[in-house]
């Protein structure tokens, strides 16, 4: 029999995320002492130009003192590197460059801004804050690098089999073609149906049926069974999946692998218990995470209020000039549980957006869309007065955007587990909204659904934290809609 033990290899998202964290704890903290050393050898080759005595300019470099909060420049970092922690975006070259280049900068501008208006900018190390930021973005790229070679390299050894030839096997093969780097050597299908024999799902092959499992798996090599069946699996093949699973092969059902890979549920492959099995059975949030969760939305409500006031009456101004009044609208949404609510914001359409009464997804450049309306989006101004919901508990900071009643009506009858998605309080951001942004078509609506679910059997406190600190970017950068 083969040897599988290359199986273990496999990282979970949450492992991964906890394996990059600790990598670029140990880059940034290696670049602080980088920067003070750098900094060090700046002060002694200026001092050398005034041409003083050794005894002197050791004396005067003895007397430097590094301020305090130099020595938390690696938080910051990580703050600014939380859009990389995600394993979609870390295994992909392209994205991690642009990622540490735009934290990079972000930190130079803060920086800067926080260097003009200080009192005493003399009291700014303005080449430790430099060569941190660079010595930071070296090191992270060059361990982001070594994770990436070590994932793929990792991903090589391990050989994949899908039990199961049909359309969730169809739909996980779809998906392995579009991940890159590829995270494993996807081998092809075995299935029972004799009619499927020789034929093959883009481009891999159905091999054999089951009861030849165990001499395909020594053959290929197989370390991982993927079990893409929907309904009963036949006894002979359960129990040879079994036998596999003894000889150490890992075995994982399709939509764990879909998760993994996505970050999403397969909501068109799954059972009709689905949702009883996965948020009473298998997830019970325990109430410190909703105690925690209502107090963060308590402070981040009286924080965005704050805000509201201080720009409201710049923004009602610019939307009284462009479209007149009014400078609010209000709509009923439902939320946990299907409680009806009515959601405040600003007026970014205009005023007969819905002459004919009835209620429409918004649109890519949506002509309804005012002048002012279309800067409010880009940068979710519109949404500030939400924070009013939040604080009265009909909301929170993060979870499913909260949708309007018609359009739930009309979605429950043409996507499955619609209605789960009110399983958790609407929030004013969350995983579908930071991983797939607004939609427009019921296709969609579907595959933001599944982000949501996603959200809601997976949510924690470090995942919501996460998402608001994801949040903050597309707000300065402008990328709302």
């Amino acid at each position: 029999m083969a040897n599988h033990q290359t199986s273990r290899l496999r990282l979970r998202p949450k492992e991964q995320r906890v394996l990059l964290f600790l990598g670029d704890l140990l880059m940034s903290l290696s670049s602080v002492f980088a920067a003070i050393y750098t900094w060090r050898k700046y002060q002694e080759y200026i001092l050398l130009a005034e041409n003083l005595k050794p005894r002197i300019i050791e004396q005067l470099l003895g007397n430097i003192n590094i301020p305090f909060w130099f020595y938390l420049l690696p938080f910051v970092w990580l703050f600014l590197m939380v859009d990389l922690y995600e394993p979609h975006t870390a295994t992909n070259w392209r994205k991690t460059m642009r990622g540490i280049a735009i934290a990079a900068f972000v930190g130079l501008v803060i920086y800067s801004l926080v260097f003009i208006v200080r009192a005493n900018p003399n009291s700014l190390p303005r080449i430790g804050v430099g060569a941190f930021l660079l010595y930071s973005s070296l090191l992270t790229l060059l361990w982001r690098s070594v994770y990436i070679r070590l994932y793929t390299s990792v991903g090589q050894l391990r050989h994949i089999l899908v039990v199961g030839a049909g359309k969730a096997g169809e739909t996980l093969v779809e998906v392995y073609l579009a991940q890159n780097p590829a995270p494993f050597n996807f081998v092809g299908f075995i299935d029972d149906n004799p009619q499927k024999m020789g034929s093959s799902l883009s481009g891999f092959p159905v091999i054999s049926q089951s009861f030849e499992l165990l001499d395909i798996i020594d053959k290929y090599k197989i370390t991982d069974l993927i079990v893409a069946i929907n309904g009963t699996i036949q006894g002979a093949t359960f129990q040879t999946i079994l036998d596999a699973q003894e000889q150490g092969v890992e075995v994982t059902r399709m939509a764990t692998m879909y998760e993994e890979m996505t970050g999403r549920v397969p909501i068109h492959h799954l059972e009709s218990d689905w949702v009883i099995r996965s948020f009473t059975d298998q997830v019970r949030v325990s109430g410190f995470y909703f105690l925690v969760k209502r107090l963060t939305d308590i402070l981040g409500g009286l924080v965005g209020l704050s805000l509201f006031f201080i720009l409201f009456p710049a923004t009602a101004l610019a939307t009284l000039i462009d479209s007149g009044l009014p400078i609010f609208y209000s709509q009923s949404r439902l939320g946990k549980g299907g409680r009806m609510f009515k959601i405040y914001k600003y007026r970014t359409m205009k005023q007969d957006a819905e002459a004919d009464g009835q209620a429409r997804l918004a649109e890519q450049n949506d002509p309804r869309i005012t002048k002012v309306g279309k800067f409010l989006r880009r940068f979710r101004l519109d949404e500030f007065p939400q924070f009013w919901n939040v604080i009265v508990g009909e909301m929170s900071l993060v979870g499913p955007r909260a949708e309007r009643p018609q359009l739930i009506e009309s979605f429950q009858k043409q996507i499955p587990f619609y209605r789960a998605r009110l399983l958790a309080k609407p929030g004013m951001t969350g995983w579908a909204q930071i991983n797939y942004g607004y939609v427009s078509t019921v296709g969609e609506t579907a595959v933001k659904l599944e982000y949501d679910l996603y959200y809601i059997k997976h949510r924690s406190i470090g995942l919501d934290f996460s998402l608001i600190l994801r949040t903050i970017g597309p707000m300065f950068s402008g990328k709302g809609r």
